[in-house]
């Protein structure tokens, strides 16, 4: 039996979500021990064996998360994921991966088959807005949808969301959770490893509601780096009223930038969201 730390886990289902994600479905009886944040945004690493010695490494973690290795062993290696779904009584998880090559844990999921083992930690999340929220707004690229899928399903039901989700092309698009307070904007054609990001760009162009509200964004390093600082330094954000997570690293060279803003897109935001500082 592995340490408390660990599970081990079964491939039961792979799901297609869209042409640029699948889900699968994990199953195992140590599952019954597995200690969820609850919070939308929970994430935790499956770890995969050593390539050429195919050992399974992990590292030992003491009390409070720090991670160590044992002496003469290779660093572990490992991919962080959301947590789609947790289900205990059925000790089932899903896990929705973004199709594109190159990375570990996404060409393992796109060849993998079912029964095949995994192995996995508890859960961390991040998600801590204050409890007197009004309105929130959620940016993502494709990385970020089942977060933000989990966002607005464990939503409170007065709390105003605007979502704007950025995929590479219009089958990427996928189903969200819908309710009369709920605004989607999906920006197809840009970031997402193809080209450069819009999000940084939009994210200014946003007519904010009224009041104090908060920030979710995740996404590509450098994306997240440009809202921040719009967040922090024009907005003047308090750390409460944001949490801004970088999913990946775009490593590669740089593309061609997409078009500024055009005036389209700029209306459809207003008439959607209504001028900065009201709420519809």
């Amino acid at each position: 039996m592995l340490d408390s730390n660990f599970f081990q886990v079964t491939v039961a289902r792979k799901t297609s979500l869209s042409a640029g994600m699948l889900r699968l479905t994990f199953v195992g009886d140590e599952l019954e021990r597995f200690r969820t944040t609850g919070m939308p945004d929970e994430y935790l690493r499956l770890f995969f064996p050593d390539e050429e010695t195919g050992e399974l490494v992990l590292p030992m973690i003491d009390a409070d998360g720090r991670w160590s290795y044992r002496e003469g062993k290779p660093p572990v290696r490992c991919s962080t994921y959301t947590v789609r779904r947790f289900d205990r009584s059925n000790r089932e998880i899903d896990i929705d991966f973004v199709v594109h090559q190159g990375g570990v844990a996404s060409d393992w999921a796109q060849q993998v088959g079912e029964g095949e083992p995994m192995v996995i930690n508890n859960p961390r999340g991040l998600y801590t807005p204050p409890h007197d929220l009004p309105w929130q707004v959620v940016i993502a690229d494709a990385t970020g949808i089942p977060a933000a899928t989990r966002l607005l399903e464990q939503k409170p039901r007065h709390l105003i969301c605007r979502v704007v989700i950025e995929v590479a092309c219009e089958a990427d698009i996928q189903p969200l959770p819908e309710a009369d307070n709920i605004d989607v904007t999906w920006i197809v054609g840009s970031g997402n490893g193809h080209y450069r990001s819009r999000l940084g760009d939009i994210f200014p162009a946003l007519p904010l509601p009224a009041g104090p509200g908060h920030i979710w964004a995740a996404g590509e390093q450098e994306t997240i780096r440009q809202i921040r600082k719009f967040a922090k330094n024009t907005l003047k954000l308090p750390p409460d009223r944001h949490k801004l997570v970088a999913y990946w690293i775009d490593e590669n060279t740089p593309r061609p930038a997409p078009q500024q803003l055009d005036a389209a897109l700029r209306e459809s935001l207003a008439a959607q969201w209504g001028p900065r500082g009201q709420s519809n």
